[in-house]
């Protein structure tokens, strides 16, 4: 008999979760404006709203909590922290900051003004909140193919070299500071972007004299399916991938509550020492003192450690294989997924799922609703309400795929819940036709509504 997959890990430390009846769901999403960031988590059996701070920590990284440095200025754990950013990703200069989105309101300080064009493909809500705030343009330039949910292609993240030379060809050099590349592409699906994707396009905006930015949330996994889908890379290390991988950019974002495993942090690289020494202004201002930014010491310890962790192979592979195992169950149940699998989460074609709902009544935040009800599962809506209204024309944008994001956090369900999840989808899907209506919006907030939003059930 052929040995199954078992996970590269076992569990020192459990929490208790508890399950619900569906008339307490009923109440408790009725009292959430039918908006589940609105739950209380006590209220959620399995939560895959997403994999953002939600992981485990190893012994090892806890272990790396007890001896932080928590000195204000030039703490030890300040030049670990450099070091490990050093090694790995190749820059000398970076600043840390408390998250993710603080790393984009730092660097975009400096780099985006008013008028300003910003490619990249499909930003983040984030990345475009933040790009909007400042009343710029981002503008989408991920590969067509990336929009077929059921076509298979390697790289669905790629950005289309043709697309990316029109905008420039478009734009005069000073309106397009920098082309933001997401590893991988959550938005289109948690897609990766291959590496020769990343060398031409690093090619082409240097020769526009513009600078590339990598969206590096998770670099990690990106790296993982380079390893695996493109050719040349099968016997190089993740860490070896990765390197490469920052080669092509001159500054990096990071999210470290996905791919460095940690519930919060995040950090700058830079490659300019001039960009960095304007950043640091900001960071001081909005953030902290370089050497800590919006960091504690022992928190950047376990980061180091976990950025170790997360560009081992086998740690990437138990963690994408479990992703994996939960999208073949629903696919053998005819369920319609955004193909292939990516490596943080599953996405579901809400649009395919309920094709009888009128796109005006955001059909994957019914999916959303319809799962909570179901069997106290937690997702999020990755379509209308996450695209937000044009700050224009204020009419709804509608995206071209209309997603709900089931996002695995690493090292904390078994395959059991897997099973669960993967029941109370299909149980959904079952009677999917006697669900014709959604939702409309009663207040929402000006940019990034998705989170505030108060919903009604139609």
């Amino acid at each position: 008999m052929k040995l199954p997959f078992a996970e590269l890990y076992k569990i020192k430390m459990v929490e208790t979760i508890k399950q619900s009846t569906q008339e307490q769901r009923e109440q408790w999403l009725a009292e959430a404006y039918n908006n589940v960031f609105n739950l209380r988590s006590e209220y959620v059996f399995i939560d895959l709203l997403t994999d953002s701070g939600t992981g485990a920590m190893s012994d090892k990284q806890w272990s790396q909590m007890m001896i932080g440095d928590e000195s204000y200025a030039g703490a030890t754990s300040y030049l670990k922290m450099k070091e490990t950013i050093t090694q790995l990703f190749g820059f000398n200069d970076f600043l840390p900051t408390h998250q993710g989105r603080a790393a984009e309101n730092v660097l975009f300080s400096v780099l985006v003004k008013e008028g300003d064009i910003i490619p990249g493909n499909s930003h983040f809500d984030t990345t475009k909140g933040h790009i909007e705030f400042r009343k710029a343009k981002a503008v989408d330039c991920t590969i067509d193919e990336a929009f077929d949910s059921t076509l298979y292609h390697p790289f669905k993240g790629n950005i289309d070299l043709s697309k990316l030379s029109k905008v420039f060809e478009e734009s005069t050099q000073e309106k397009i500071p920098m082309v933001i590349v997401t590893v991988t592409n959550n938005t289109s699906g948690g897609q990766p972007v291959s590496m020769q994707n990343l060398r031409e396009v690093s090619a082409l905006t240097h020769r526009y004299e513009s600078k590339v930015v990598i969206d590096s949330a998770r670099f990690a996994e990106n790296a993982y399916f380079i390893k695996k889908r493109e050719e040349g890379y099968a016997k190089k290390s993740i860490k070896e991938i990765v390197s490469e991988m920052y080669s092509y950019a001159d500054a990096m974002t990071m999210s470290s509550k996905k791919d460095a495993i940690v519930n919060m942090g995040g950090f700058i690289g830079f490659r300019d020492r001039e960009l960095y020494e304007k950043a640091s202004v900001y960071n001081i201002m909005f953030e902290g003192f370089v050497t800590y930014g919006g960091m504690s010491g022992r928190d950047m310890n376990a980061l180091c450690q976990g950025l170790d962790e997360a560009t081992e192979f086998d740690y990437l592979d138990t963690r994408i294989r479990q992703v994996e195992y939960l999208a073949d169950k629903l696919l053998a149940h005819g369920v319609p997924l955004l193909q292939p699998t990516g490596g943080h989460a599953i996405f579901i074609n809400a649009a395919a799922f309920f094709p009888e709902i009128p796109k005006e009544e955001y059909i994957a935040q019914t999916l959303v609703v319809e799962l909570y009800l179901e069997g106290g599962i937690r997702a999020v809506e990755v379509g209308t309400l996450l695209a937000d209204r044009d700050p224009i024309t204020r009419e709804n944008r509608y995206p071209k795929l209309e997603l709900v994001r089931l996002a695995i956090p690493r090292r904390v369900y078994t395959n059991s819940h897997m099973d669960y999840i993967a029941a109370a989808v299909c149980n959904v899907y079952d009677r999917r036709k006697e669900i014709t209506r959604g939702l409309r919006v009663l207040k929402e907030a000006p940019i990034m509504r998705h989170f505030t939003v108060v919903l009604e059930r139609l």
